[in-house]
């Protein structure tokens, strides 16, 4: 005979919640033993008052240190100097010379001073410059220079700055290109320069001294 369960009494039902209520108990108690805190009461435990047989602290008064006296002022010794050798205030002076009418007194010769001497290197500055002869500069250069057919081609035009040393006498030397725009026109310019006269010496303090000179000489095309 098959026995009969009411469905009330079924408890293969409810398995999943009692498998549910046991995994939360045994995790529950799991955890509990994990965070379980024991202590155990031993000598160091005992949190007592330590009686010290430390002395007395003494309080040191703060010393106070005096200043360093000053030094006794010394007076400087008076070393009295006797005065044992009398000065005789009548003194005779006899000058052995003997001046006659006759005698005749040589007159003083002043010698003339020395040239002054002139150092070999040119002088940058001079109190007087040097400078072309008869302020004609612009003039001999229009009667001289002729524009170069390179530069003319080439549509070149500018400035050319000359560096030279103008000599005691006026001579012409160490002519310099110090900024040239080519074409020809840097060669053409020194060769204007170098043919012309002799310029008149720069001076310092009136004597003639070698200087040396600048000089720009323009080309434009017309």
């Amino acid at each position: 005979m098959e026995a009969k369960k009411s469905p009330k009494a079924d408890l293969n039902k409810k398995s999943s919640l009692f498998l549910a209520i046991g995994l939360l108990a045994s995790l529950s108690i799991t955890f509990a033993a994990f965070e379980w805190k024991h202590y155990d009461k031993g000598i160091i435990m005992d949190l007592g008052m330590i009686t010290d047989d430390f002395d007395d602290l003494i309080e040191i008064p703060p010393t106070e240190q005096l200043p360093p006296k000053a030094p006794p002022i010394q007076q400087p010794i008076v070393i009295p100097i006797p005065d044992d050798e009398d000065i005789d205030p009548d003194i005779d002076i006899v000058i052995d010379v003997e001046v006659l009418e006759k005698t005749e007194i040589a007159d003083l010769v002043f010698e003339d001073q020395p040239d002054e001497i002139v150092s070999d290197e040119p002088f940058l500055i001079v109190e007087d410059p040097a400078e072309f002869p008869g302020n004609g500069w612009n003039k001999f250069l229009n009667e001289n220079l002729k524009y170069p057919r390179q530069a003319q081609r080439m549509g070149i035009e500018g400035s050319v700055d000359l560096s030279f040393v103008v000599a005691a006498d006026g001579s012409l030397s160490d002519i310099e290109v110090t900024r040239g725009i080519g074409g020809g026109c840097d060669e053409e310019a020194i060769r204007v320069l170098k043919s012309s006269p002799k310029w008149i010496p720069g001076k310092q303090r009136g004597v003639a001294v070698k200087s040396r000179m600048a000089i720009r000489v323009k080309f434009r095309l017309n």
